[in-house]
């Protein structure tokens, strides 16, 4: 057997495999989607808003935001609790709220809905939370920055997003997939204030 031709013969093989690797990695990358840019950001608005009115859930909430307040919620008349509402806020939106008694533009309510388990304790019957539902997720907005996106009114945005994916906001009409839920505390601004004693002013130790 010539060696020479085995070995060109070889050498051909590998360049010829070598082609087809690279049409193939190129045919695949046409084929698979490409990473959709980030969309830009509101600004001097919010991070979690884009120019177009769009909201993203806060990923790091439960890291840098303070606990506001929870509700224990029986959703079905004459049943135990079945739902904890756990809510979170910025420093800041807290701060500005015990200044002026009101939420400045761009405050951002991140509440986290969660089913639940129960059981006698020895303080007595206990329920705690247990695996997230779904968020819901209000921005404060004076200024009706979004006059044309059905989720912006009566000075907020509002977002739901599912457990099963925390990144797409599944509420279309902010009227009737939000707002129903907060008509006892429209005097309120749209916002249950009586379950946030921590929007109080602090008061001075002596």
């Amino acid at each position: 057997m010539n060696i020479n031709v085995s070995r060109r013969q070889r050498i051909g093989g590998l360049a010829v495999a070598a082609l087809l690797a690279g049409l193939v990695a190129v045919g695949l990358s046409n084929l698979l989607p490409a990473d959709e840019p980030p969309a830009p950001k509101a600004e001097g608005f919010s991070p979690y808003v884009t120019k177009s009115g769009g909201i993203s859930l806060p990923a790091d909430y439960r890291e840098k935001f303070l606990h506001l307040g929870s509700w224990a919620v029986a959703t079905k008349p004459d049943k135990p609790v079945d739902e904890l509402h756990i809510v979170y806020t910025r420093l800041q939106d807290i701060e500005a709220y015990r200044r002026d008694g009101k939420f400045p533009d761009g405050a951002v309510l991140v509440k986290e809905i969660t089913n639940v388990s129960a059981d006698r304790m020895t303080t007595g019957e206990s329920t705690w939370a247990k695996d997230i539902k779904v968020w819901f997720v209000m921005v404060k907005d004076s200024k009706a920055r979004f006059p044309k996106n059905a989720l912006w009114g009566d000075g907020w945005g509002w977002a739901l997003f599912e457990a099963k994916d925390p990144k797409k906001n599944v509420a279309t009409d902010y009227t009737t997939d939000c707002r129903t839920c907060h008509v006892p505390a429209k005097k309120d601004d749209w916002v249950y204030i009586r379950g946030y004693p921590i929007l109080t002013k602090s008061i001075p130790h002596k």
